[in-house]
């Protein structure tokens, strides 16, 4: 009996120590998602990213991990949903209810050149609202973006 109770305490303390660690991995996988895509428009320019970030198969698409682009107004440039381009995200509040948290990606955006921000998204795969964080730079009039599920 007590050596069932070491094995559960061993697979708690694996499990528990394995979810931050893919938080942190999916975190470096969005930096490296977004700077890919930076080096992508530096080398194609915009036309022809807009239409590879679109796509939902393409390269820059990794299911739940894929790239999105806004203007300086909050405008979808490119997005794996083709529904979405064109509109104004400005003000769409997240899926809590949170309002804002697109002007406050663009805002940091300008100010710093990069950044994280954190929201409420439907997860595409498993259909539930979950906990995102967004990484994003800015080059010309653009803001780059890669979120993941923070599991």
């Amino acid at each position: 009996m007590r050596f069932m109770g070491i094995i559960f305490g061993v697979l708690f303390l694996f499990t528990a120590a394995t979810v931050p660690v893919q938080a942190a991995d999916q975190r470096d996988e969005a930096v490296k998602m977004v700077q890919s895509a930076v080096a992508f428009y530096k080398a194609n320019g915009l036309e022809k990213s807009l239409d590879e970030f679109s796509k939902t198969n393409g390269a820059f698409n990794k299911g739940e991990i894929y790239i999105f682009i806004y203007d300086l107004s909050g405008n979808m440039l490119a997005h794996p949903n083709s529904k979405l381009i064109g509109q104004n995200m400005m003000d769409l509040p997240d899926a809590s209810g949170k309002k804002y948290h697109r002007r406050e990606i663009i805002a940091t955006a300008i100010k710093d050149g990069k950044g994280w921000t954190d929201y409420k998204y439907q997860n595409p795969k498993s259909k539930e609202i979950e906990e995102k964080t967004t990484y994003y730079e800015k080059i010309d009039d653009i803001v780059i973006c890669c979120g993941v599920y923070k599991k």
